[in-house]
Order: C-alpha cells, then sequence, then structure tokens
C-alpha cells in the first residue's frame, strides 16, 4: 500500500509539474494544433472533411474582432481572474428549472477547454478546466489569453481561428475585418459547426445587430496590466 500511495504521489506531482511546464510554454510559442482539431478530425464525415487554420499575432487580428467576441462571449474578461461568478450564479439559477442548459464559461475557461481539453461534459473535464484556468490566468495576460483563444476556437465546420474564419468566410484577412464581419463571426460562436456567418438567417442577423450595439456601448479595449499575478488597470 505504501508503494503503491508513493507511486500515486509522484505520478500527481509530475502531472503537475508538466501541466505547469506545458502552460508555460503556450505562453510564448503559438498553439498549431489542439486536442479539439485531433477529435474533429476522427468525428469527420463528408461535411466535415475541410481542416483550416492559420495562427497569427493578435496584432493581426481586428480590434473590432477582439471586442466583438468579448462583447459576446464574456463582457467581464478584463476585470475577472478566469471565472465570472455572477455568470455561474444565474446559469445555476437557470438550470434548476429551465429545459435548456445555459452555460456560464468565460473566455479563459473556453480557451483552457479547447487548447488543453477535450468537449466532451463531465466533472472531470470541468475540475480540469478549472485548473487549467488557473494556470493561463496565472502565467499569462489577459492578451495573450485573448490571441489564443481567436487563433484556437472553432469558427465553422472545420475552420479554426480568427485568420482561417475571415478568408473563409469573408475572403479577407483577419487583420482586415470590419465591424459588421466581426459581428457576424462571433455571432456563430455558440453553434460555428451549425451558423454560418454568411449568409445570415435572420436569428444570426439579430445576435449580430445586438453585438454590434453591445460593442457600441463597450468602449475602447484597455488590457490591464498583470502583477504578481493579479489584475491591475
Amino acid at each position: 500500500m505504501k508503494k503503491l500511495f508513493r507511486f500515486i504521489l509522484k505520478s500527481c506531482f509530475w502531472l503537475v509539474i508538466i501541466s505547469i511546464l506545458w502552460v508555460v510554454m503556450y505562453r510564448y510559442t503559438p498553439v498549431y494544433y489542439t486536442p479539439l482539431m485531433a477529435i474533429r478530425y476522427f468525428e469527420k464525415t463528408q461535411s466535415t472533411s475541410q481542416f483550416q487554420h492559420k495562427w497569427v499575432n493578435i496584432n493581426d487580428i481586428s480590434i473590432h474582432l477582439q471586442k466583438a467576441v468579448i462583447c459576446s462571449e464574456d463582457q467581464k474578461f478584463l476585470s475577472h481572474n478566469g471565472f465570472d461568478l455572477d455568470a455561474i450564479e444565474k446559469a445555476y439559477q437557470n438550470n434548476k428549472t429551465a429545459k435548456r442548459i445555459k452555460g456560464a464559461s468565460t473566455i479563459s475557461q473556453q480557451t483552457a477547454k479547447n487548447v488543453f481539453l477535450w468537449p466532451n461534459r463531465s466533472w472531470l473535464r470541468k475540475g480540469l478546466e478549472m485548473y487549467f484556468t488557473f494556470l493561463i490566468e496565472r502565467f499569462w495576460n489577459k492578451q495573450r489569453i485573448l490571441e489564443v483563444y481567436l487563433n484556437s476556437i472553432e469558427m465553422g465546420n472545420g475552420v479554426y481561428g480568427a485568420e482561417a474564419a475571415s478568408k473563409y468566410w469573408f475572403g479577407t484577412s483577419a487583420k482586415h475585418l470590419t465591424v459588421s464581419q466581426a459581428a457576424a463571426i462571433a455571432a456563430i460562436l455558440p453553434n460555428p459547426r451549425q451558423y454560418k456567418a454568411q449568409p445570415a438567417t435572420n436569428y444570426i442577423s439579430g445576435r449580430k445587430k445586438w453585438i454590434i450595439k453591445q460593442m457600441g456601448f463597450y468602449g475602447p479595449l484597455n488590457f490591464p496590466k498583470k502583477e504578481h499575478g493579479k489584475l491591475k488597470n
């Protein structure tokens, strides 16, 4: 029993060390491939045979798209430490009675899930998601989190990241997206394998208008400085 206990303890220790090194490495290097991309490859059918992805620096991603995804997905992104407790409480209260489950994942949580984990719902994955969210909030800054998020999430059926999505939906680079185009891409993020940024359905057009309105309310995008693991405006 003692040997088994020591083995488990050492295994946990090295898993923690490896996970920290993994997160630190991605603070500096591009994320060219993710577990989600691999899963989608093995899931692929005739309708999902394409794979489009190209990493670009955040300076080559339109500020309109950066603001659009924050306004549509996580408006407290620049001020929270990875978790939006108010949104979690609202989702919990909603899910007790509603037929449709409502999520409360922040951009940081979605980044952790997409880059380090798998998409299926389970308590194990949720626990690991919280762990990796804590790590990226600790070792990365907000701009890096948003950069990795915008380069790794699904933005179409077999389309990953801002650059590939911009080319796929609008035939332009991520750097030159207009407000309307950026809002259209942000509008499909809840279900990018089913929704289309162009031509947009009435539902997506409505979401796009709402996102553009929120972008106007939001104001300038000012990334906070980070000192000793804490955010400082």
